[in-house]
């Protein structure tokens, strides 16, 4: 399979794995079918609207293809019918989740790339990608979003995009530099969440300690 046609698939199962999650989040908020597909939309399409909102890039990409409309439908569709294994399953969906992660923070790194962008801008517009439909997602269902939480997900995020900046600079191919980049933000995810790292904060009782002065 040629590099661009496995990178679409990739872009297309992510599209659907975010746009499940989306879903299942407004299921568990009890919104109606026009809120769930507003959810779902955000959640997959959300970062990559914006980014291109933020370069100037339009009609916004998923604009200029029916497919990820469908896709997203698609994951209405799925979670009408299998809602109860799809709640069980949703850590099995993790996979998943990690390659979208990786793969729209590439796609999002290059894409501001090829617009002229410096490359700190660049890799905050890879991270938008990657992440702003997770933020949009979070704060339409009342949740305080998952970047600003312990969890280490933005964070891989950023390791990827530098990983894949590196690979630029050393000549790697464009393939082999996508698919590492790709496999250290699983890789970084999977570990994050089988041995529970968390990004550093200030302990709550240190916050206290601040507040009493």
């Amino acid at each position: 399979m040629p590099f661009e046609d496995l990178i679409y698939l990739f872009d297309i199962v992510g599209t659907l794995v975010f746009a499940i999650s989306g879903v299942v989040a407004a299921v568990e908020r009890k919104f109606d079918l026009v809120g769930a597909f507003i959810i779902g939309l955000v959640t997959a399409l959300g970062g990559g609207t914006t980014r291109d909102l933020l370069i100037g890039s339009t009609p916004v990409g998923w604009m200029l293809s029916l497919d990820y409309l469908w896709v997203v439908i698609s994951a209405m569709v799925l979670c009408f019918f299998f809602y109860r294994q799809l709640a069980r399953i949703r850590k099995g969906l993790f996979i998943f989740d990690s390659i979208g992660l990786g793969l729209f923070t590439i796609l999002g790194l290059q894409k501001a790339l090829n617009a002229g962008l410096s490359i700190p801008i660049a890799l905050m517009l890879g991270i938008v990608s990657a992440v702003f439909g997770g933020v949009i997602r979070d704060v339409l269902t009342n949740q305080v979003p998952l970047i600003f939480r312990k969890e280490i997900y933005a964070l891989a995020s950023l390791f990827g995009g530098v990983f894949y900046l590196i690979g630029i600079e050393m000549n790697f191919s464009s393939a082999l530099n996508a698919f590492i980049s790709i496999g250290i933000v699983i890789l970084i995810r999977s570990l994050a969440v089988k041995y529970g790292w968390q990004s550093p904060f200030l302990p709550l009782s240190e916050v206290e300690k601040i507040k009493k002065g």
